[in-house]
């Protein structure tokens, strides 16, 4: 291989094998109700269980990331997603996490990973993302 076309490849390779190493996401969901920031007790048992999976949770950054549909005006959406944010945040200091070791982003309705043109895309939208990523060593 010429040396021009190697340096290219070994550019075009590493960042692969750099992704590759790096220690993958966790990401544990709740889903509200149409205008809702009430998190059900099935939800909030399946967080708890989610947890334990992590025994040295300041081990990870955790983030909480929440999210709306399109129904309803972006004040109304921003505010609905701040308090999701905040009843997530409830429950994690629940399960024993310290609230410095979150950090929060409300989307509202910006940002949809689902298309809110659909129901089902709607429903999809109005959630929490929690997210464990471990921490860089």
């Amino acid at each position: 291989m010429k040396p021009i076309l190697a340096i290219l490849f070994l550019a075009a390779v590493l960042p692969l094998a750099a992704q590759e190493k790096e220690a993958p996401y966790h990401i544990f969901s709740i889903y509200f109700g149409g205008g809702s920031h009430y998190i059900d007790g099935e939800q909030a048992r399946e967080l708890g269980e989610w947890l334990r999976q992590f025994p040295h949770l300041e081990d990870y950054e955790i983030s909480v990331h929440s999210h709306t549909d399109d129904i309803g005006s972006k004040e109304y959406n921003a505010w609905l997603s701040r308090n999701r944010s905040e009843a997530a945040v409830r429950k994690l200091m629940d399960n024993g996490v310290l609230p410095d070791q979150i950090s929060i982003e409300d989307f509202g309705e910006l940002n949809p990973v689902y298309d809110n043109a659909t129901w089902e895309g709607k429903l999809k939208n109005r959630r929490v993302d929690v997210i464990l990523k471990p921490i860089a060593t």
